[in-house]
């Protein structure tokens, strides 16, 4: 093989491994960040807080907010073509480690097949007064 044909392949394996970009952006045009970023197989997802549609702010009731969060982190996933179970990675931060099981029995009812790895972390004070952001990592299957 020739030193021109083994640079020919080196061009055509890296053009391979660089995939496209797509970006999902955020609502709120004003807000320096993507929703979610696809890059060929794989979704990141910035975080997402559980927030009342009418009113702009947490619902009082921690399984509410909990929901909340949830529903919004899947409807991002889904514009993209993604459902819960190609999550590979999430992390979870909240602000008060005794609301665990609460979340955790709201969380389980959103996968059918199998779980991703997790992290939940105790959090500071997060936007908006919210307990809860979610943000994860998946994989198209």
């Amino acid at each position: 093989m020739t030193l021109r044909s083994l640079s020919l392949l080196s061009l055509l394996f890296l053009g391979s491994c660089v995939a496209a970009r797509q970006d999902f952006p955020s609502d709120n045009p004003a807000l320096p960040f993507n929703k979610a970023v696809l890059v060929g197989d794989t979704l990141y997802v910035s975080g997402h807080l559980g927030l009342d549609a009418k009113t702009g702010q947490p619902p009082t009731d921690a399984g509410d907010e909990a929901r909340a969060m949830l529903d919004a982190f899947a409807a991002t996933m889904a514009r993209a073509g993604f459902v819960m179970d190609d999550l590979v990675q999430v992390q979870v931060a909240c602000t008060d480690l005794s609301l665990y099981q609460t979340f955790n029995d709201i969380y389980r009812k959103r996968f059918k097949e199998t779980y991703p790895t997790r992290a939940f972390l105790a959090a500071p004070p997060l936007l908006k007064g919210c307990r809860y952001e979610i943000l994860g990592v998946a994989v198209r299957r």
